[in-house]
């Protein structure tokens, strides 16, 4: 092997542990997928609809909508995802915040390409509101993506009425 080959191949290796979490909690729950483009002989182009508990905050859910490819490519594993994602984040429960979190921090992150493209899931707080916010974005090694959705989740007391929501504002890092 030559040394520019293996320069390169340390160097894509390195590019695919980058865009690869060490550990993730969970994986998210498929609740169902729906065919948009009818393909012959391979799997259709889908929507799949996923749900996932935010780790860092109990009583709440976020519900995301991803395009899934189909053809040969998808059918391998291969194919590049699109970057369009939708997202719905809710209140299930009273909610707790398990411990203090920046603005911006990555509630949940998944690959949507073979090397280049991941999907996050980011979490802030809107101090003044008291209520969290989710945003949710792609993003390429080279470039970014302008695509995104963003939720809010106002926290709000759950069951008793005597117990008081937590403020989330006690919980961002300054």
């Amino acid at each position: 092997m030559t040394t520019r080959f293996c320069f390169a191949l340390v160097g894509l290796v390195g590019l695919i542990l980058a865009g690869v979490p060490a550990a993730q909690a969970q994986e998210p729950e498929l609740i169902f997928k729906r065919s948009t483009v009818w393909k012959m002989l391979t799997p259709d182009d889908k929507l799949a609809t996923y749900v996932i508990d935010d780790p860092g905050v109990d009583g709440v859910a976020c519900y995301y909508t991803v395009p899934e490819r189909g053809g040969v490519k998808g059918m391998l594993g291969v194919a590049e995802e699109l970057s369009d994602i939708s997202l719905a984040c809710r209140q299930t429960g009273p909610i707790k915040i398990k411990e203090k979190f920046e603005q911006g921090t990555t509630m949940f992150r998944q690959s949507r390409s073979l090397i280049f493209k991941k999907m996050q899931i980011v979490r802030g707080c809107d101090t003044k509101r008291n209520t969290l916010v989710y945003i949710v974005y792609t993003d390429r090694v080279i470039e970014g993506s302008p695509k995104n959705s963003t939720t809010a989740v106002p926290i709000m007391p759950w069951g008793a009425a005597d117990q008081d929501p937590p403020k989330c504002a006690d919980w961002v890092k300054s």
